[in-house]
Order: structure tokens, then C-alpha cells, then sequence
């Protein structure tokens, strides 16, 4: 599946909030683990949610550089294009 950055965006901040058991601001320079308090499990659940959805496989050492909801942007975008190619 590919969409636009704009469109990942949309629905990776859905998913965050899903994932979050609290109400947040969620933006593009939000922080995964540190700003929304997720451990381990729960951005592995995420990275595998967004998996399914885009049927991409999100490298672990690529996981391991995701900070802030843009870089989980940037990862699934460029990932959906190098399966489209």
C-alpha cells in the first residue's frame, strides 16, 4: 500500500493515539517513547501494526533510529516506495 507523507502521517498519529492510554498533542516532532511514555512492547505492537497495514517490514536497526513520529514517517514512506520498485 502507498500513500502520501501526508496521508502516512494521518495514520500513524492515529495509531499512536489508539496505542496511548492518555490524551496527547501528537504532531510530527513528537517523541515516541520519551513525550508519549511508550516501552517496548507497545512500539513493537505499533511497528508491527504499521507493518500490516503497509505490508513493509520495518527493520529492527531501522526501529532503533526512529525518534519522533516524522522519522516513523519517513521510514514508512521511503519503505512503501522501495516495495513499489
Amino acid at each position: 500500500m502507498t500513500s502520501s507523507p501526508d496521508e502516512t502521517r494521518a495514520h500513524v498519529i492515529g495509531a499512536l493515539h489508539a496505542t496511548v492510554a492518555r490524551s496527547a498533542e501528537i504532531d510530527g516532532g513528537t517523541r515516541i517513547v520519551q513525550d508519549l511514555g511508550l516501552d517496548s512492547l507497545a512500539v513493537m505492537n505499533l511497528m508491527m501494526s504499521l507493518e500490516d497495514h503497509y505490508d513493509v517490514s520495518i527493520p529492527l536497526d531501522r526501529v532503533a533510529e526512529i525518534v519522533t513520529v516524522d522519522d516513523l514517517v519517513k521510514a514508512v514512506v521511503q519503505l512503501t516506495q522501495n516495495e513499489r520498485a
